[in-house]
């Protein structure tokens, strides 16, 4: 991912638009406010399929991209392994960003 991607997502953090972190991030898929997760290319095989099953439960659109460090980083945080965008806008232009193709439900 380019440096870009990292900058706007401390720019969707800033207006709010990010929950990151286990608990909170699952918490928020539960809720429906989920518009896109993000799970770190670095993040374990068995949080990777924690969030992949609960946003194909909830058929919110799901991408893999970046690494937990520069993820944290860009949220001003510690490492990151699931970051959730809650607004459709930034998740649209962070899905573009991270030029991943989407992912089934």
């Amino acid at each position: 991912m380019s440096q870009k991607g990292y900058n706007f997502l401390g720019l969707a953090q800033r207006a709010g638009s990010i929950k990151s972190g286990d608990a909170a991030a699952e918490a928020i898929i539960k809720k429906g406010k989920a518009k896109l997760v993000l799970l770190a290319k670095d993040a374990s095989d068995k949080t990777k399929a924690h969030f992949i099953n609960l946003a194909k439960f909830k058929n919110v659109r799901w991408i893999e991209g970046g690494d937990k460090l520069h993820l944290g980083v860009a949220l001003g945080k510690s490492p990151r392994s699931v970051i959730i965008i809650t607004d459709d806008n930034f998740a649209g232009k962070i899905q573009e960003l991270f030029g991943e193709e989407e992912q089934d439900f």
